[in-house]
């Protein structure tokens, strides 16, 4: 076995990611080859990790959540 079977999907930036968001102002960082979470919504992406890490740090600016 290699090392590559071991990396976390979430971890492994050869793959695009999804930049999700939810009713309650929360953020995620969610593969693309994934299905999007019910009660989630992508808001940016596909697009390299780095750059959905990016979105979510400068729109998640308050982690308190919401009422939903």
């Amino acid at each position: 076995m290699t090392n590559d079977q071991y990396v976390n999907p979430f971890d492994d930036e050869r793959h695009d990611f999804l930049a999700l968001a939810n009713d309650a102002g929360q953020f995620s960082l969610w593969p693309c080859f994934a299905a999007v979470p019910e009660g989630w919504t992508a808001v940016f992406g596909p697009a390299g990790r780095a750059a959905c890490l990016d979105h979510i740090e400068a729109a998640w600016t308050n982690l308190t959540p919401t009422a939903a």
